[in-house]
């Protein structure tokens, strides 16, 4: 169980970092990207579904209905200041604020647990994610300030609806397999972008362009249905701990194929995170 998390960290990383290449073609628009992006996936998943359709009608309830609706106001907000980003910021400067995702997961979860029992209670993990997410502070501390540009504050602001979206989603995940979930997810955020943003979807869109996006698609597609997976087998606690890998792999990434440079405390923060996941597994 503990692998599936792992390898969705992996898919994290591989997605941020073909979304980073794509997003730095000047041809390429922030509002135009997220609406190709959900494209790729609806259209993706519509075979899938014909074997992993599952929706119960408790899906249905007027209830349930509106924390679908939370969640995708959430998605759309969390993709447009993510992108916006990533789009005119080096991954290397931006992972902090994407590397407290996590921690707000946890912390989200925590505070809705008292509300609700979907949600365990596990603090261990929590004191986790707390040493991790000093280390996020730490290592983007320079010259006795902190160094908070615009981007990184839309990056935080993304990571933040990101968690919030993920928290929120757990209420309802039991309704739905993680496949359905996803495509529902995705096709009333795809819905929402063509309405709110109006983007020209394939202006100056070349087939190289074409071709990245859709396998970012796939690793999307991968990367959400283990997270869902994970949040109804082994939990969102031990899911999000693994699934913080997901930035430290982004590191190397940025530094092998994006000729970023890492600094001393990218690499700290990095290994204290490893350490936290590692700790959680094996202790």
């Amino acid at each position: 169980m503990v692998l599936f998390p792992i390898l969705g960290a992996l898919a994290l990383a591989t997605g941020t970092l073909i979304e980073r290449i794509v997003l730095m073609k000047r041809s390429i628009k922030t509002k135009q990207y997220q609406g190709l992006q959900f494209l790729g996936i609806v259209i993706l998943m519509i075979p899938l579904l014909f074997f992993f359709w599952k929706l119960t009608p408790e899906a249905y309830l007027p209830k349930n209905l509106l924390i679908l609706l939370g969640v995708i106001l959430l998605s759309l907000a969390a993709n447009w200041f993510t992108f916006t980003s990533m789009k005119w910021q080096k991954l290397s400067r931006l992972e902090p604020a994407k590397m407290t995702e996590p921690l707000f997961v946890i912390l989200l979860a925590l505070i809705f647990a008292h509300f609700s029992p979907v949600y365990e209670k596990n603090f261990t993990a929590l004191i986790l994610a707390l040493i991790a997410g000093c280390a996020l502070i730490f290592s983007h501390i320079e010259k006795n300030h902190l160094k908070f540009g615009k981007y990184f504050i839309y990056a935080l602001i993304g990571s933040f609806f990101f968690a919030f979206e993920l928290v929120v989603s757990r209420l309802i995940l039991d309704y739905y397999s993680p496949m359905t979930f996803y495509f529902v997810r995705s096709i009333l955020v795809l819905f929402g972008t063509l309405i709110i943003f109006k983007p020209k979807m394939f202006k100056g869109l070349d087939k190289k362009s074409k071709i990245q996006i859709l396998f970012t698609s796939i690793i999307w597609i991968t990367y959400r249905i283990i997270v869902y997976y994970g949040y109804t087998s082994i939990g969102i606690f031990e899911t999000t701990l693994m699934v913080m890998l997901g930035p430290v792999f982004i590191y190397f990434f940025a530094w092998k194929f994006l000729k970023e440079k890492l600094t001393w405390k990218n690499l700290i923060s990095a290994i204290i995170i490893v350490g936290c996941v590692l700790f959680d597994v094996f202790i």
